[in-house]
């Protein structure tokens, strides 16, 4: 390998020796220009998809990597994500929304879980039952591509969300540090929605 890069050097170097002979004439007699050359087709194109790739990655579409298996089988541990930014600014998260957001508990961790419980309602779970109990009814809540771990036991629950508070779960509930650890999740710590892995 050490070898090679020499040697790959050095046939671009024989490869384009009469372009760079024209660049060196060009750098030597007429400076000014040979950098304004330089500029308009280099520098100026590639600090402007800098800029745009931090604007995207700050406001629009962020990559991040599953740190764990809590939300197995959904992902797996290493499986690489793109997050929406933006959507969340026009309408809230919906229930099954797989989102990233900030630890309640350590801002500077980032977790990916399921929002199971949206504002003002009754979070219920009893012997791996998840019951939801919205203003004006009862349902029970099942999101696709969910189940729960082991031996389905994770344990009774209840919990009575405020009018800013989101719960959210694992999909492999019985292996998850989530909001029946860490509580709610408020709007001001959700980053962003999954909206694809790989």
């Amino acid at each position: 390998m050490m070898i090679a890069i020499p040697l790959i050097a050095l046939a671009l170097i024989i490869l384009y020796r009469r372009k760079l002979a024209e660049e060196w004439t060009f750098f030597r007699t007429r400076r000014r220009e040979w950098a304004h050359d330089k500029w308009k087709n280099w520098g100026e194109p590639f600090l402007i998809a800098g800029i745009l790739a931090i604007l995207i990655r700050t406001f629009l579409v962020g990559p991040y990597k599953i740190p764990t298996g809590s939300m197995r089988p959904t992902f797996m541990e290493g499986d690489r994500i793109f997050v929406d930014k933006i959507s969340y600014r026009f309408h809230p998260p919906q229930r099954g929304d797989i989102i990233v957001f900030k630890n309640p508990r350590d801002v500077n961790m980032l977790e990916v879980k399921r929002v199971i419980g949206l504002p003002g309602e009754l979070v219920l779970i009893e012997g791996g039952t998840i019951s939801v109990t919205p203003p004006g009814g009862r349902i029970q809540e099942f999101p696709r591509g969910t189940y729960v771990g082991g031996n389905g036991q994770v344990g009774d629950f209840r919990v009575q969300l405020g009018p800013q508070e989101y719960f959210v779960l694992g999909d492999n509930r019985s292996m998850s540090t989530d909001s029946r650890a860490f509580g709610a999740v408020h709007p001001g710590d959700i980053l962003g929605r999954v909206i694809y892995s790989f």
